[in-house]
């Protein structure tokens, strides 16, 4: 289910990312959606929604880091 706009993402994400790591996050899943829709494509038995979530989240790691609880650019 690929998210339309921020307001669509999951409450965690809208919550705890600025938004421009809720527009990485958006981004990203959307095009693992697209990319990982096939069961082979994917590593052992994660779905396809399990997928495009774990590489959002890795997208968003190369622009922000946590830090004391909050979502900071890295330096």
């Amino acid at each position: 289910m690929p998210y339309k706009n921020r307001k669509d993402l999951p409450d965690r994400v809208k919550d705890n990312l600025p938004t421009h790591g809720q527009e990485i996050y958006k981004e990203a899943f959307n095009s693992a959606w697209g990319q990982y829709k096939d069961p082979e494509d994917r590593r052992g038995e994660a779905s396809r929604e399990e997928v495009a979530h774990r590489v959002a989240w890795s997208a968003v790691k190369e622009v922000y880091e946590k830090q004391d609880g909050d979502w900071v650019r890295a330096d």
